[in-house]
């Protein structure tokens, strides 16, 4: 009698040999996949041997030189032995051009880029916009965050950050030219008079919490309050919220800033994983589940607070009319009814034939503006603080510069925040010390050669170190020193040696809205306030996206009569 084909043993000998063949197959894909890395590491030092930096690890990179919560200290040793440039290894197959000298940064940031798929009829124009475009490997691990896939898709956009449902920091080459073009009337100063008031309501309300705060403690944590404050400014102007949300201490609005933190907390953490590069294996750890429900909580934030709807948007106090706003005569009953704001400037832009904002591009846009408008914003003003507190003549200064133009501080116009020179160097210096955005990266789409002869091919991650740009001792003698002087009227400087928001076409879209905020903050402030540094609890720099602190930006306060 034969043995069925379906034996025990026939099929335990079929198992092993598919197990036999399956394992053979993983270790020919492992060594295909080493061999990669090694090539492409062999081709990295090829790129990068003309800048020598401290010796790396073959696997790990530079990570035994940058302690945790270290890397921006370390970087300003590295600016001292190596000048202009310096290569940093991040693992073995993977490196970042720190770049930090003036002419170097001139280089990246003032070139242009001519895309392929330039179909403008004024390409020409575009082309002389387009810059190297943001690298992939760095930003797509913020997507999650400002990407929204209203309409799910397994495929990415045929080029990195070009495709819809991208944010403004996110986008490249001709879609982000459109982008950029369109918003660009949110921010023109005649949009940007109306909300000086608005800013120093809100600012109020954050300073009448620290008087009662203090009542009890004259020790405060700013940053958190700062950050509240500059969301509620964000609403207010970009969202027409009209209540102030700093007054609900349990609101969504903690909520979303704790996810924010969440967020940068994470990416601080992925970017320097080698396995949490993969998006499956990410996916899959604790940190990464973590960081899709903060991201759920960010863009539900942004779904309730500014009326999201797919097919047409309008605010909480539109809700008695929920105009659908679907043709000019609409929008321009909009623009008569009341000051255009963010939101408006993206529906008119929504409506321009040719240049169409879809759903995913308007919600990705305000997913953008919801953040880069009030964490860069009080990051920049937490420090600013914090560096006048800690060089008191200097605070006094400003402080009688502000009482003699303001008095007691009850209105404040936008002609008036331009009368303030001295804060305004001082506002300058502390940015210098600290610029909310430490690093801004770029891939070079094209080889590049630097003004000393040296190059590099096109593929390479730089990275733009401002940071290290500021605390550079041949760029800013005694880089350390809180010096207001340096930016006093005809003081002589390199045109990329103060880059606090970044330079070229992609610099900060909302840079001046950005100095505005920081004038009233720091106006109304000091009027109120005497600022002192806590000794006990010196603040450690770190880069977390934006520049924010490793153990809390912490002041003593002292209400002025």
């Amino acid at each position: 009698m034969s043995v069925s084909v379906l034996s025990p043993t026939r099929l335990l000998g079929s198992a092993s040999g598919l197990l036999q063949v399956a394992s053979l197959l993983a270790l020919v894909l492992l060594l295909l996949k080493a061999a990669q890395l090694y090539l492409h590491r062999q081709w990295l030092l090829k790129a990068v041997r003309e800048f020598p930096s401290p010796p790396s690890h073959w696997l790990f990179g530079h990570k035994q030189e940058f302690q945790k919560d270290q890397e921006l200290q370390q970087f300003q040793k590295w600016v001292e032995k190596f000048p202009c440039a310096c290569p940093r290894w991040l693992w073995g197959s993977s490196v970042s051009f720190m770049v930090y000298d003036p002419d170097y940064m001139k280089v990246v940031l003032g070139r242009s880029v001519a895309s392929r798929s330039l179909s403008l009829p004024n390409s020409s124009i575009a082309r002389s916009f387009l810059s190297d475009p943001k690298h992939h490997g760095c930003y797509r691990l913020l997507a999650p965050w400002i990407v929204i896939f209203l309409i799910p898709s397994p495929l990415p956009p045929p080029t990195p950050f070009c495709g819809p449902g991208y944010g403004l920091l996110l986008l490249n080459g001709q879609t982000w030219f459109q982008h950029r073009r369109m918003l660009t009337p949110a921010f023109h100063y005649d949009i940007l008079k109306p909300y000086v008031g608005l800013m120093a309501d809100s600012v109020r309300v954050m300073l009448d919490k620290w008087e009662e705060l203090i009542s009890q403690d004259s020790h405060l944590e700013i940053f958190e309050h700062i950050s509240l404050m500059t969301l509620d400014t964000i609403m207010k102007c970009a969202f027409s919220q009209q209540s102030s949300i700093q007054m609900d201490r349990k609101s969504q609005f903690q909520s979303y800033i704790k996810a924010i933190e969440v967020l940068k907390n994470l990416y601080y953490s992925r970017v320097r994983n080698f396995f949490y590069q993969n998006d499956i294996i990410y996916s899959l750890t604790p940190d990464g589940l973590w960081n899709k429900r903060a991201c759920q909580l960010a863009h539900q934030h942004t779904a309730l607070n500014c009326a999201w709807e797919p097919l047409f948007w309008y605010r909480p106090s539109d809700q008695t009319e929920k105009a659908h706003l679907q043709d000019e005569e609409d929008l321009e009953r909009v623009r008569r009814k009341r000051k255009l704001d963010f939101l408006d400037i993206l529906l008119f832009a929504r409506m321009k034939n040719g240049s169409s904002l879809s759903d995913k591009d308007l919600r990705a846009e305000v997913d953008t503006f919801m953040f880069g408008g009030h964490d860069t914003t009080a990051s920049g003003i937490s420090w600013i603080l914090y560096a006048l507190a800690s060089h008191p003549e200097h605070q006094q200064r400003c402080r009688k510069e502000i009482q003699s133009l303001l008095g007691d501080g009850a209105s404040i116009t936008w002609d008036q925040l331009d009368q303030m020179p001295y804060t305004t160097m001082c506002i300058k210096e502390a940015l210098r010390l600290y610029p909310p955005a430490p690093i801004v990266s770029r891939e070079l789409s094209k080889p590049i050669t630097f003004p000393d002869g040296r190059s590099l091919p096109r593929g390479i991650l730089v990275s733009l170190n401002i940071y290290a740009l500021h605390h550079n001792p041949k760029v800013w003698p005694n880089p350390e020193v809180f010096d207001p002087s340096r930016f006093a009227p005809g003081s002589d400087s390199h045109s990329h040696a103060f880059l606090p928001f970044s330079g070229g076409s992609r610099n900060c879209i909302g840079q001046n809205f950005a100095m505005k905020e920081l004038k009233v903050a720091v106006a109304l402030t000091l009027l109120r306030f005497e600022l002192a540094a806590d000794p006990l609890r010196v603040p450690i720099p770190i880069s977390k996206i934006v520049l924010t602190s490793k153990n809390g930006i912490h002041l003593l306060l002292r209400k002025l009569l």
